[in-house]
């Protein structure tokens, strides 16, 4: 057995059941002899987005692996990756790599080194011998601690050789969870209850650590208002009667609302990273801050109580402290809270019920939203969004109801990514609806993959808003939007899909919404692709009541 045949029974050994790749790597033969399926994407940051969509709706549990060709191939890799690592989703790499002998010469191209700042750990198969232990590092590292990808560099000449017998042996990665020392626990807790206006700020840290139904129980039973991140939306239900909705740039008006006039924070599962595409925290907040990573606790925001530890078990400690303060039973139900909580929800969207509910022509993008929340089946739907106005209008506006229902996403910004990563979810969640909501710009990078999906049968739904701009910029270039069109382009989306094998539906009025996504879940149901290509205008008013931060 060679090393490259080796490495295929590890990732059987690990789990794993597919792999995202883009030709030519010799471990897609090798995986698929061993029972693993290779799906060729139409390029690289396709298959990488995939895989992390797989990785997201499985918490991590499966882990998402993609193989890539050396040279342009791991060269055209850097984007996905580097979203990967901004997202803090474990992938596995594996590139292919010039011969060890060539490796240090110039031009050929170093993974292991130009990967570094992108992968919690990047290492190359140097002596055949180490071949499984480079692997069970690889998963060990995308596994714990924060995830994020690792790489494994392949070099033919010494992948080929034959494995000694004393190093085939492979043992699976293991998660390891630590828990925070429960004095801080004690602490923490104390400061939530004895706080005037207190709120808990979730990330996508709950949804990796399985933790969702324990934040709704230590919400419930203190009687604190919960606001999830965007990475972290559908970590705690958006109708529950604690819930002020997720934050993105935009975010519901509740959300702005209790930030701004909280005095205590606890912020579980999320790394607090400052953010474009995200709202700052006020200053003068006491913060708790919990996380499993110690390097994220005073990183951009000060901490007055530090929580180190996996989330579930840090909420589980935090939980059982609640009890012996408050008795087994919590809190009384705070039925002025509620009903605050529910009234600025209603406030709100009555001030954006115009565009919610606009039967104007070009339809109005908010429109498109507030049909998709009506249509869908929430508890048997995953959702995502891609980059740009899109994301900005659904995000408030979308109502997740149970964990993974919505992917959402935004430290960096790729456009295209929601096409690949509403089919990893697919692959992970075989009979859920998968949406994703997208621009038509973004289908310009990866519309491509509507082919891959009819190809693997993997049936996902675009809906592509199609206003034939690039949303917003004609305010920060208007002479040259003006002048000579930049940034303005056209195309027939849904034709395009339609000669890639997919189901096509052209909307161009409002009644035809809801129908056509009713036959998009039919003919996912039937194991057709479908993308809805909808005639919108353009619309550059957000959910953002930044005032409110200031307590105005």
């Amino acid at each position: 057995m060679n090393g490259i045949d080796l490495i295929a029974r590890c990732l059987k050994a690990e789990g794993v059941s597919w792999m995202a790749c883009f030709p030519a790597n010799p471990l897609i033969e090798a995986v698929a002899k061993v029972g693993i399926r290779p799906i060729v994407f139409r390029q690289e940051r396709g298959g990488i987005n995939a895989a992390d969509g797989f990785s997201r709706q499985s918490s991590g549990n499966r882990v998402g692996v993609f193989a890539s060709q050396g040279g342009p191939g791991v060269e055209n890799s850097y984007g996905g990756i580097a979203q990967a690592w901004g997202e803090g989703v474990p992938l596995v790499f594996f590139p292919g790599s010039a011969d060890l002998s060539g490796y240090d010469i110039a031009p050929n191209f170093s993974a292991t080194r130009a990967y570094q700042q992108v992968t919690k750990l990047a290492l190359s198969i140097d002596r055949i011998e180490l071949t499984t232990r480079q692997v069970r590092r690889a998963f060990h590292a995308a596994r714990n601690g924060r995830p994020g990808p690792a790489l494994v560099e392949l070099h033919r000449d010494v992948l080929s050789q034959q494995v000694p017998e004393n190093a085939v042996d492979y043992q699976p990665s293991k998660t390891m969870k630590s828990a925070p020392n429960r004095s801080d626990v004690r602490d923490a807790v104390k400061a939530l209850l004895d706080a005037r206006n207190p709120v808990i700020w979730a990330g996508q840290g709950i949804l990796y650590a399985e933790a969702a139904e324990e934040l709704r129980t230590l919400a419930e039973l203190t009687q604190i208002p919960v606001i999830t991140t965007m990475q972290g939306k559908s970590a705690f239900p958006d109708d529950h009667p604690l819930a002020l909705g997720s934050a993105n740039r935009t975010a519901p008006k509740g959300v702005f609302k209790w930030l701004g006039a909280s005095d205590t924070i606890l912020c579980i599962g999320s790394g607090l990273t400052r953010t474009n595409f995200g709202i700052d925290i006020p200053p003068g907040k006491f913060m708790i801050h919990s996380n499993v990573n110690v390097e994220d606790i005073n990183k951009d925001y000060g901490t007055d109580i530090g929580l180190v530890g996996d989330a579930r078990l840090t909420l589980e400690l935090m939980i059982d402290e609640v009890k012996a303060a408050v008795g087994d039973n919590g809190r009384e139900t705070d039925t002025a809270l509620a009903a605050d909580i529910a009234a600025t929800k209603a406030e709100w969207l009555a001030e954006w019920a115009p565009l919610l509910n606009s039967d104007e022509t070009p339809i109005n993008p908010y429109r498109v939203v507030n049909e998709i929340n009506r249509a869908v089946d929430h508890a048997n739907s995953v959702v995502t969004h891609d980059a740009g106005n899109p994301r900005d209008q659904i995000m408030p506006f979308y109502k997740a109801t149970v964990p993974h229902g919505y992917i959402g996403w935004g430290k960096t910004t790729h456009l295209g990514y929601g096409i690949p990563l509403a089919m990893g979810s697919k692959m992970a969640n075989p009979d859920k609806f998968c949406m994703n909501f997208m621009g038509d710009l973004a289908f310009g990078h990866t519309g491509t993959e509507i082919e891959t999906a009819v190809r693997a049968e993997v049936p996902i739904t675009s809906i592509v808003i199609n206003n034939r701009t690039m949303g917003g910029y004609d305010k920060n270039m208007p002479t040259a939007m003006e002048r000579y069109g930049a940034g303005n382009q056209g195309g027939d989306y849904a034709g395009v899909a339609r000669a890639l094998g997919a189901k096509a539906i052209n909307v161009n009025e409002v009644a035809g919404i809801a129908p056509a996504i009713k036959e998009a879940q039919t003919a996912n149901k039937e194991g057709e692709v479908c993308v809805i290509e909808v005639a919108t205008r353009q619309d550059t008013r957000f959910s953002k009541y930044e005032d409110l931060l200031n307590g105005s």
